[in-house]
């Protein structure tokens, strides 16, 4: 496996414009005569489909969901950065790369995020003209608030809707192209193999979620915006259908998976209320804007929050980390939550929360300046919890949220497969060990609107294809597959259901591959998860047949790749000599119980390579080289 992240030369600043310039082009004529797929309709993938068709391309769209709109993006709630530096604060494109780049812990590319910062404002402008309704201060101009791991506000709003909001904007777009004729679109399809030919993607095979036919459909090149594999823990604030199948089957095909083990724990979130649950509910990191975070200073207490004054309680994270204090990055204060409980000042039944209190806020600004601010999320949180947030603090824990690991890509976004492009959270470019606050719908804005536009014409332009359709034998094969396993899943009939492998899988990746990891325990895990592997061939139960609508054949599939993942996530993870960002390895930390990076020995992205079926991928990696910041120990303090 050859890793080529043709990273331009020249000045940091001037690298995406030069790139561009010296990228071939595909001439307006010529753009009707390729056809492109794209395979998810989140943000990145609605504002691909949406570019691409605007460009002139043929764009076929392919969605799990009845709609494009129930993409998972539509649940994301704080907001988007970009270093407009409105509230004259000294924010810059510079500050924000810098941001990104510490709050990651120096583990991602440089020219990656410097270009993600770039275009952020370019974001902000394409939004307002869409009418996306931003939240606005007194006198007309938009208005920020801060996120974590930043001392400046850049986060544009939509009180705690922006990711629905933005996800409107670009589905907008996106009809206004299926409408023009421009975009086919395919919902209710699941993506599960791809189809190569002379080692280019030429197209996939989806299964139709309503009919269970098998279907074949043909391009010139593919791109997957299919989000993250945070349900690999079961419980997460992902939606019930995001999976990794199809990053997944493009690994199998080929494409390398980075970094694997890096995935997000959002500190702000519902905190479990029992084994009955399904999944979790975010709380929004901006409610730490105002929200102040503490647990009683005696371990054990049991009163309720109202009852215990001012000087018995911890506001541990303002204690430990003065400089940011509340907004300190996800990671950090994630496992500074985690270490509170387990010191026995976990408040709630289960003592697995701390309390997220904006009584200070209420008083100073009024209750009707915050529900401004939050109303949406004080009224999920009062339907889910029964509590008033207005009368008492809310209660959180971490919960899976999001992967910064995914599938490998170079600066073009083009996986290693040519002709497969994978952008947003599918991929791992841009936010290294941690992703900052706001960052995600940046992400995924920026590579559907402004990068993929660019980048794919390189690559049409610079290819020769030969004339394939889909009856060409690795259509055939691909789907010949695709039958084979779908069959054996219906033939196991065993006795256990897809979910309760599924919820086993998840309590062994969170007690071993979550806030906090052991060499000792990645391997057991390892061990864990073979078995519970090798029980779900031999006994999952899968109710129904191929020929209809069946969302147990959906799920075991998905369970099914989530349980081969789940074993590279491991090697990644037991791989990683070090502590940086989510990844943290008890036997790598400092006197003061932080991270402890190796720079001169881990300074890479992680690279792995299936081997074939029973085999252990194989590692590689791709050096990350450090020109224009300087490595640093990460400090919030």
């Amino acid at each position: 496996m050859q890793l080529d992240a043709k990273i331009p030369s020249g000045p940091l600043e001037g690298k995406w414009d030069k790139h561009r310039f010296e990228l071939k082009l595909v001439n307006p004529a010529n753009k009707r005569k390729f056809e492109i797929i794209v395979v998810g309709t989140g943000l990145a993938g609605a504002s691909a489909s949406a570019s691409l068709a605007e460009l002139g391309y043929r764009v076929k769209t392919f969605c799990i969901q009845d709609s494009p709109r129930r993409a998972h993006s539509i649940s994301a709630q704080g907001g988007i950065n970009a270093a407009k530096n409105y509230p004259n604060d000294g924010d810059s494109i510079w500050r924000l790369f810098y941001d990104t780049i510490k709050g990651g812990d120096f583990r991602a590319r440089e020219a990656n995020v410097y270009r993600l910062a770039q275009t952020s404002n370019l974001i902000i402008d394409h939004c307002v003209a869409q009418g996306i309704p931003f939240a606005r201060e007194y006198g007309g101009l938009l208005a920020n608030r801060s996120f974590g791991g930043a001392q400046v506000s850049r986060t544009f709003y939509a009180r705690g809707q922006t990711g629905q909001q933005l996800l409107l904007g670009a589905y907008s777009s996106l009809i206004r192209q299926v409408a023009q004729g421009q975009v086919q679109m395919f919902p209710r399809r699941e993506l599960l193999d791809l189809a190569l030919v002379d080692g280019q993607v030429r197209g996939l095979v989806v299964r139709n979620l309503l009919t269970g036919e098998l279907e074949r459909h043909a391009a010139h090149a593919v791109v997957l915006a299919t989000g993250g594999y945070g349900r690999v823990f079961f419980l997460s604030t992902y939606g019930m259908a995001s999976n990794v199948t199809a990053a997944y089957r493009a690994y199998k095909k080929g494409a390398g998976f980075a970094n694997p083990c890096f995935t997000q724990i959002h500190p702000t979130c519902i905190p479990m209320h029992g084994d009955y649950q399904s999944k979790l509910t975010l709380m929004s990191e901006s409610l730490r804007n105002d929200g102040r975070v503490w647990v009683p200073l005696k371990p054990g207490d049991q009163r309720r929050p109202q009852d215990i004054p001012e000087e018995e309680r911890d506001y541990y994270l303002e204690r430990i980390y003065p400089s940011f204090g509340n907004l300190a990055p996800r990671d950090i204060s994630s496992r500074a939550a985690k270490s509170q409980c387990d010191q026995g000042k976990g408040v709630g039944p289960t003592g697995l929360a701390v309390y997220l209190d904006l009584a200070d806020a209420i008083r100073r600004l009024g209750k009707a300046e915050i529900e401004a601010r939050y109303g949406n999320l004080f009224q999920m949180y009062e339907k889910i919890v029964g509590e008033d947030p207005y009368q008492t603090p809310m209660m959180i824990y971490p919960a899976s949220h999001y992967t910064m690991g995914g599938l490998w890509v170079d600066y073009n976004l083009m996986s290693t497969l040519p002709g497969l492009f994978v952008l947003g959270e599918a991929n791992f470019s841009d936010h290294g060990a941690n992703r900052l606050g706001a960052s995600a719908l940046m992400q995924g804005l920026a590579d559907g609107y402004f990068i993929i536009p660019n980048a794919i014409s390189g690559y049409l332009a610079g290819t020769r294809f030969p004339e394939v359709n889909e009856s060409h034998p690795a259509f055939q094969e691909a789907e010949a597959a695709v039958a084979a396993k779908v069959e054996r899943l219906l033939k196991i009939r065993g006795r256990r259901t897809v979910t309760s492998f599924h919820r086993d899988l998840g309590n062994i990746m969170w007690e071993y591959c979550g806030m906090s990891r052991t060499d000792e325990g990645l391997a057991k895990a390892r061990t864990l998860v073979a078995d519970l592997r090798g029980e779900f061939w031999e006994n999952v139960t899968v109710p129904g047949s191929q020929e209809d609508f069946n969302q147990s054949l959906e799920n075991a599939g998905r369970v099914a790749d989530f349980l081969e993942l789940a074993d590279v996530m491991l090697l990644d993870a037991l791989a990683r000599r070090e502590s940086c960002g989510c990844h943290f390895n008890e036997a790598f930390q400092t006197e003061e119980h932080e991270a402890l990076r190796d720079d001169v020995n881990m300074c890479h992205v992680a690279v792995w390579e299936y081997a074939g079926e029973g085999r252990e991928a194989v590692f590689h990696k791709e050096p990350l080289l450090f020109e224009f910041v300087k490595l640093a120990t990460r400090s919030y303090k």
